[in-house]
């Protein structure tokens, strides 16, 4: 006879961020109370819906916001339904019934019966809003929506000037579209930020190319005889022409399975203190569909929290209380950080404390009363934001340390703590992961006891900047403080792609130490799962067989991406776009003929001057390209490649009032000298004549700036969808040092880096401490690897011209017939 005890079953309805959380921390304590059933109306596994946005502008895939994979249910014996919609509860018979896409019901009993909804998108009841194109922004079919709509559409209208609606104006403009943000309120995400933080924003995202029609109020959307959304129409009669329409205006509790099932709702699944409902104590319900105590919580911490509440009642400890939450919003909009807490529009009887800075972008505002902070609103400069919380949290007299406060917990301490960073002034009790309730002391504790040295180990085992992201600097400080030598930015053991378990790093160090010339020859020796690569691994074991082993290792053209196959940039309507070189971005008259003589000879559509300071020509047919490259007659731009792309100069010294240094001369030595070097990943130089920095510096891979007593020295900065701001590296006397100390770099880069890993990465990755090490405290391996570039790059052949020595299949010119 069977004398096993027979489970209690509960049922999971949503499969979300806030549910999905509740069974993780119920696992913890009870691991084997239940038998879990979850039903997602998605068909994917958990994901980070914070993440949203990353994917939307191309940053990350749905694959890497996965919180919980598809072996993460099946380890935990959980049954997941993805897929499958709930559509009713049988609240007598305790049955759950769904159906998915085609139709099937699948049917579950439950002993108890959690509720995770979340919300749903509020669409304005305006005229149109069921035309073609126009769209919510909640989930991943409405990112990958989007994604569609930017590869065959230019013109897109976000309503809405909250936090979602800037995220998505921002992705869809990073995929090439033209876009307008209409907000209704004066300033933007004026629920988050003062009129002052809020203009400063607009300001910023309109410099990048984002248009705002505020105070905007929407009467209607107009469509074409196709049914797709043309425009929208104002109240004030006015119009915006638009082929895609986001509402991002706002969420709901999703209560409606909840209010068939004649559950108490207002406002939200009305939840007592232990996450049950108060009509049926059977069900819970966590997440942005609970209301509790008359609030239905849209951010991750409190969601979190509930989960916790609601896990422990589940494992029937019968501790813990859900008493509401206090809130914080630490956001990162578009690479702009923001803080706000508590009260911080200000109110009777309170003081404020201001610090602006708008020529640097930091605003910071901390509301006071009776002695205590009661608000904060930091913009541009947020890393004070977890502390000024805990003050407001604590409810702290801060009468002691009031002219010191708006500084920061830096400047408060004794003036020994010059120069230590945010991590090592943080005591263990402080908050760092506000998402999830982790605290300094918890994430020093697993990193000693469990030897962790990566960002995605402390992830794992603490939960740290695994939600919205927003505190993954402080926590690598952390890492760094307390493992030192140890940590790693990037998993050490992280495999190239799904053909094998090696590493990049692996990959590298098997080509240098065992000779391997071919791709073959590495998939061979080290036992690749797939006998002929995939997209994935062979450009990468490709660039790194040329860069090791230059002259020797043949290159495999077809082994490379179609741009660098065909050595122009393919287009979103099949054309190409060809970018001749311009030495330093100077040109001559004849050039300049060639390439108008050419527009017209071969009906090229479009002539555009780029951000660095070339001509790109568009909409050459695949047909056309050796004939265009042959009239031009100019090198290679090379704008289609993992390679040194532009270098970008200021007029400097030769014309230029203000110039202390030849910025051009010495950008065109640059560009002459390295013009032809392929890389890990595409590489941008730029030179200024002079500190102004006209030529933008700062944010390139190497940037090389003009003074009075010679050349600054800036490298691993990037202009892309995260800006990143290049770190000083060294001053020099020379033209000839600057070639010597860029090349090394460059070259340093090449043999370390690993494929498709910018330079702000690779150095974020070995330490800016190793890469100066290297360059500027072994004068002889500097000079190796200097000598070794300018060796690699001897008789590199300029794939335009010289396309047999380049390997160039002539045959992908040929038009196919008609």
């Amino acid at each position: 006879m069977d004398m096993r005890v027979k489970k209690p079953k509960l049922v999971m309805v949503g499969n979300g961020m806030a549910g999905v959380r509740t069974l993780e921390e119920l696992l913890k304590v009870s691991p084997d109370l239940y038998d879990i059933t979850v039903f997602g109306a998605e068909p994917h596994p958990n994901y980070n819906r914070i993440l949203l946005s990353p994917v939307l502008a191309g940053e990350q895939t749905l694959d890497e916001i996965v919180l919980n994979s598809w072996d993460w249910y099946k380890d935990n014996h959980i049954t997941l339904h993805a897929g499958k919609k709930v559509v009713e509860v049988d609240r007598i018979k305790r049955v759950v019934r769904a159906v998915d896409s085609s139709g099937n019901v699948t049917e579950e009993s439950y002993d108890r019966l959690l509720i995770c909804t979340g919300s749903n998108p509020f669409i304005l009841p305006v005229p149109g809003k069921d035309l073609a194109g126009v769209i919510a922004y909640r989930d991943i079919a409405d990112t990958n929506a989007m994604i569609a709509a930017s590869e065959k559409y230019k013109r897109a209208v976000v309503i809405g000037g909250g936090l979602l609606g800037l995220e998505a104006a921002n992705g869809l403009m990073l995929r090439g579209m033209e876009v307008s943000v209409v907000h209704v309120m004066p300033t933007l995400m004026e629920r988050q930020l003062d009129s002052v933080a809020g203009k400063l924003l607009q300001k910023s995202l309109e410099e990048r190319g984002l248009n705002f029609l505020m105070g905007a109020q929407t009467q209607e959307l107009v469509g074409g005889t196709d049914g797709r959304v043309t425009a929208i129409r104002f109240k004030d009669g006015s119009e915006v022409a638009a082929d895609l329409v986001v509402m991002a205006v706002g969420i709901r509790p999703n209560t409606q399975l909840a209010e068939s099932m004649r559950l108490h709702c207002n406002k939200g699944i009305v939840v007592n203190d232990t996450m049950q409902t108060v009509t049926d104590a059977r069900i819970y319900s966590v997440g942005e569909c609970a209301a509790h105590r008359g609030i239905a919580y849209g951010l991750v911490a409190p969601l979190f929290e509930q989960a916790k509440v609601a896990a422990n009642h589940l494992a029937q400890f019968g501790i813990g209380r859900y008493t509401g939450s206090l809130t914080s919003t630490k956001l990162k909009v578009t690479g702009i950080d923001l803080f706000s807490a508590g009260e911080f529009m200000g109110g009777e009887g309170t003081e404020e404390i201001v610090m602006s800075d708008p020529f640097g972008g930091v605003y910071k505002k901390l509301v006071i009363k009776d002695d205590r902070l009661v608000g904060a609103c930091l913009y541009g400069d947020t890393v004070d934001g977890s502390y000024y919380f805990k003050l407001l949290r604590d409810g702290r007299n801060v009468s002691d340390i009031r002219d010191k406060l708006i500084f920061g917990e830096s400047n408060l301490g004794d003036a020994g703590h010059e120069g230590q960073n945010k991590a090592t002034l943080m005591a263990d009790d402080a908050e760092v992961c506000g998402c999830n309730g982790v605290n300094k002391g918890t994430i020093c504790k697993a990193i000693k006891e469990k030897g962790l040295f990566t960002l995605d180990e402390v992830r794992k085992h603490t939960k740290a900047s695994a939600s919205c992201g927003s505190c993954t600097g402080l926590v690598e400080q952390i890492l760094m403080f307390t493992a030192g030598g140890d940590y790693s930015a990037t998993p050490k053991l992280k495999a190239m792609c799904a053909c094998t378990d090696h590493g990049h790093q692996a990959v590298r160090d098997a080509i240098r130490a065992n000779k391997l010339l071919t791709i073959s020859d590495v998939y061979k020796f080290m036992d690749w799962k797939t006998p002929n690569g995939c997209a994935t691994c062979r450009p990468a074991v490709n660039y790194y067989l040329i860069s090791t082993w230059p002259k020797e290792a043949k290159d495999d053209p077809q082994s490379r991406f179609i741009n660098e196959r065909s050595h122009a940039n393919i287009q979103k309507d099949g054309t190409y776009s060809v970018i001749p070189r311009m030495w330093g971005g100077e040109t001559t008259a004849s050039e300049l003929r060639r390439i108008a003589d050419a527009v017209d000879k071969y009906k090229i559509p479009t002539v555009k001057v780029t951000g660095g300071q070339r001509i790109d020509l568009l909409g050459v047919k695949k047909e056309d390209l050796q004939n265009v490259w042959k009239d031009i007659g100019m090198p290679s731009g090379h704008a289609y490649a993992k390679a040194l792309r532009t270098v970008k100069t200021c007029v400097g010294s030769e014309w230029c009032r203000m110039g202390t240094q030849d910025s051009t001369q010495m950008g065109k030595d640059l560009e002459r000298a390295m013009w032809r070097m392929y890389a890990p990943h595409k590489v941008k130089f730029a030179v200024s004549g002079c500190p102004r920095n006209c030529a933008e510096s700062g944010i390139k891979d190497v940037g090389i700036i003009g003074v009075d007593s010679g050349w600054e020295m800036y490298i691993a900065g990037n202009g892309g969808i995260k800006t990143e701001v290049a770190h000083f590296f060294t001053k020099l006397k020379t033209a000839a040092e600057v070639l010597e100390y860029t090349g090394a770099f460059c070259e340093l880069y090449r043999q370390e880096g690993w494929y498709l890993e910018r330079t702000v990465h690779y150095v974020n990755r070995v330490g800016l401490d190793y890469v100066k090490k290297k360059i500027l405290e072994d004068h002889e391996g500097r000079k190796a690897l200097w000598e070794r570039l300018q060796f690699a790059l001897d008789g590199e052949p300029d794939p335009w011209f010289d396309l047999k020595e380049a390997a160039v299949d002539t045959r992908q010119f040929t038009a196919l017939p008609a």
